[in-house]
């Protein structure tokens, strides 16, 4: 058993290394009227420890302008990753800043034949683009000993996931000779954890400096966002939602979404909040007042407030907002509907958002490597990977991006939130934004940005067009004029 176990090892090894070898690939794209010729490269890089011994093998996919050397030298680069912890990078890869988007609807929904087009939005036209799948997403693996196992804790947890992509960056930005290029790192959900620690691992670790980190549905990276804040946060996102499936008095439904969402957000900071403070000593008539008012702006009804003591879940919003319709709503786009089997309980039985995303990006991402980039490989490409057990602890992922932004003048930072996400809240994204820095020194080095979608607000067509007109006006004015001195 143990030879047999070892010889399946080898040919794991020799699998990995094989793809080391990258496989490139010529193609064009239209953007904004300009014709674009790149080339793709799919391919692994080694992950090595200490001595020397490949540990892992990290798949990217990198799309390059054709330019000559010096061009190719300076151009800016941008790293991509998504979150998880345990999903590969193919959602903002083939739905938001490639050269090639999903073919779904223009709301984002799943239609058939499956597959993939020509995306005329891709910010390709402003910097060369990498997307990186971490151990055990997409065909990214570690390298297994001759019992079948490896050392889980040099990659799943908050800090050996940060400490190990950045030792992979610095040795393909190397390898790519991409060193005098402006920088930038994008990350999605959990991946906006991973690159706000990158922001500080980079610089102080290996002494890469970037321009600019964008979030995309941030986490709350590492604040601490609990009791009645944490309450009082939600309401925001119940109002978005309420407002997209016409839950409302026409007074609010006659009125613009950000309009009526900046009155939402008054009342939550000075009226909600405090009264939630008060706990179980709050007076019981102004009780009453906040379960009507939360009501009217949550579109469910009062007494579910009132019988949850003002704290109502996002689960059973998920469940509530649309049960006289027959149907629950998406968590992380609420735009999507699902269909449980009993009206009754306090908890949606299927997240309706997720099963219709991977219907339609599963066998896309798989089509496209294999027919359009050539990449042939017997890996399964996991859309998710097992990635437990997570080590969550000493999450400072937050302060760490404020810390490198205070190092570097010349790092800003860009937060892309849906209205519809129920997971990663636009109000707690701008919370996040706003207790990053106590001191409030830096924010003008943020920009803060909302679409009426959800966690993938590129999926509706409409918001990918501009969000990555947002990520391109971004990016220009990240770099500085050249000769400009970088200090405060």
């Amino acid at each position: 058993m143990k030879k047999v176990l070892l010889l399946v090892a080898l040919v794991s090894l020799t699998s990995l290394t094989a793809q080391n070898n990258p496989v490139t690939t010529q193609h064009s794209v239209n953007v904004n009227g300009q014709n674009i010729k790149y080339i793709a490269e799919v391919g692994t890089l080694p992950l090595k420890n200490e001595v020397e011994k490949e540990i892992a093998s990290i798949q990217y996919t990198y799309y390059k302008k054709s330019n000559s050397k010096k061009e190719t030298q300076e151009r800016p680069l941008l790293v991509s990753f998504n979150g998880g912890p345990g999903s590969g990078s193919v959602w903002m890869h083939l739905a938001y800043t490639g050269p090639r988007v999903l073919k779904i609807s223009d709301e984002g929904f799943p239609v058939q034949p499956f597959g993939y087009k020509t995306n005329p939005h891709s910010v390709l036209d402003v910097a060369d683009i990498v997307y990186v799948n971490p151990v055990n997403t997409g065909y990214s693996r570690p390298v297994r000993d001759e019992d079948g196992k490896f050392d889980k804790s040099k990659f799943f947890g908050v800090n050996e996931d940060v400490n190990y992509l950045a030792q992979w960056l610095n040795q393909f930005v190397t390898k790519k000779d991409k060193w005098l290029a402006p920088k930038f790192l994008i990350g999605e959900s959990y991946g906006t954890a991973r690159v706000s620690g990158l922001a500080s691992a980079l610089q102080n670790q290996h002494w890469m400096y970037l321009n600019g980190v964008i979030l995309v549905s941030p986490t709350d990276l590492g604040l601490d966002i609990s009791g009645p804040v944490e309450v009082a946060n939600r309401l925001p996102y119940f109002a978005a939602a309420a407002w997209y499936h016409d839950k409302l008095d026409q007074k609010y439904l006659d009125m613009p979404i950000l309009d009526y969402l900046d009155q939402v957000e008054d009342f939550t900071i000075n009226k909600l909040t405090p009264a939630l403070l008060k706990g179980g000593f709050l007076e019981e008539n102004i009780k009453e007042n906040m379960a009507q008012k939360m009501s009217e702006y949550a579109g469910i009804d009062k007494n579910i407030f009132v019988e949850n003591n003002l704290s109502v879940s996002y689960n059973l919003f998920w469940k509530s907002i649309k049960k006289e319709d027959g149907f629950t709503v998406g968590r992380l786009d609420s735009r999507y509907l699902g269909l449980d089997e009993r009206a009754a309980g306090e908890r949606p039985d299927y997240n309706a958002e997720l099963t219709s995303w991977l219907q339609a990006f599963t066998p896309a991402i798989n089509a496209y490597y294999k027919n359009e980039l050539n990449y042939d490989t017997d890996l399964k490409y996991n859309m998710f990977g097992s990635v437990y057990p997570w080590n969550r602890k000493n999450n400072r992922t937050g302060k760490q991006l404020r810390q490198a932004m205070a190092q570097n003048p010349s790092l800003n930072v860009m937060i892309q939130s849906g209205l519809y996400d129920g997971a990663t809240t636009y109000f707690n994204a701008k919370y996040v934004m706003r207790h990053i820095d106590a001191s409030g020194r830096l924010q003008d080095r943020f920009d803060f940005k909302t679409y009426e979608s959800g966690h993938m607000m590129y999926l509706r067509k409409a918001d990918l067009e501009t969000a990555n007109n947002d990520i391109r006006e971004f990016i220009l004015k990240s770099i500085p004029e050249d000769g400009k001195p970088i200090k405060y």
